[in-house]
């Protein structure tokens, strides 16, 4: 299972097989989860030639908060906002593990476009975006079985 930082009792840790504090494979400090986030979302711009995002690493704890928020109130967007994020993608309620669930949540995403119809075509414009630079990722394992997933942007 790839390690990433989970929201476990309302506390940002690190999940291997439970809970800990620390994510050494992550090559310090920016976990493997996040980081796949990144590059997923960033493969999919080159296809179009766009600049890659860049890791908004100061909302990365704070993206956390957001999908555990989430989580709890089972509320797809429900703390959207609270990082400062001009715009958001969710992947709600996900069956695990991460590295499973980040690239068919995204292409599911990416699927949407093109299009310039944001009730059809959102979270593709979030990704394709010329006007963000940054990608937060944020993850809860609060239940232990499923993941929810922020990708915040600004």
């Amino acid at each position: 299972m790839l390690p990433m930082r989970l929201a476990c009792g309302g506390l940002v840790l690190v999940a291997l097989l439970g809970c800990s504090s620390k994510n050494e494979a992550a090559g310090g400090g920016v976990d493997r989860a996040a980081q796949l986030c990144l590059d997923t979302v960033n493969g999919y711009r080159a296809t179009m030639k766009l600049a890659p995002y860049t890791l908004w690493t100061d909302a990365l704890a704070c993206s956390d908060g957001e999908a555990l928020s989430d989580s709890q109130s089972m509320k797809a967007h429900g703390a959207f906002g609270t990082c400062g994020e001009h715009a958001q993608n969710e992947c709600p309620n996900w069956p695990g593990p991460p590295e499973q669930l980040i690239p068919k949540c995204l292409a599911m995403m990416w699927a949407e476009g093109p299009g310039s119809d944001f009730s059809k075509h959102g979270h593709y414009l979030n990704m394709s975006s010329a006007s963000y630079t940054q990608i937060a990722c944020g993850f809860s394992n609060r239940d232990g079985a499923t993941i929810w997933a922020v990708q915040n942007f600004r």
